[in-house]
């Protein structure tokens, strides 16, 4: 499994990216550390990475009810990167569409 799992396309981190360009986010891997996503996403998408914020999200229990029943469930924990690229540089996710 990469270090990389998903880019974050959300209202959230649009508008984010909308205020200052250069920073994108990234689902990851939940052991990668700060250089190994550094790596990665400077490989994936040939930029220079400035700085990488890492979060980690824990999961947590849902439930809703249903005509049979009340269905539980749970809500996977994964690790969320915020990457700083060098000004002028972007990543267009679009690109394959």
């Amino acid at each position: 499994m990469g270090i990389i799992i998903k880019p974050i396309v959300t209202e959230k981190q649009t508008a984010i990216t909308k205020d200052t360009p250069n920073r994108f986010g990234f689902c990851v891997s939940p052991d990668a550390n700060k250089l190994e996503i550094k790596k990665a996403v400077e490989n994936m998408y040939n930029v220079s990475v400035v700085s990488v914020n890492t979060m980690k999200y824990s999961g947590k229990m849902k439930s809703r009810y249903t005509k049979s029943g009340v269905v539980t469930g749970r809500q996977d924990s994964y690790k969320k990167a915020i990457v700083t690229l060098k000004e002028g540089e972007t990543i267009d996710f679009f690109s394959n569409i």
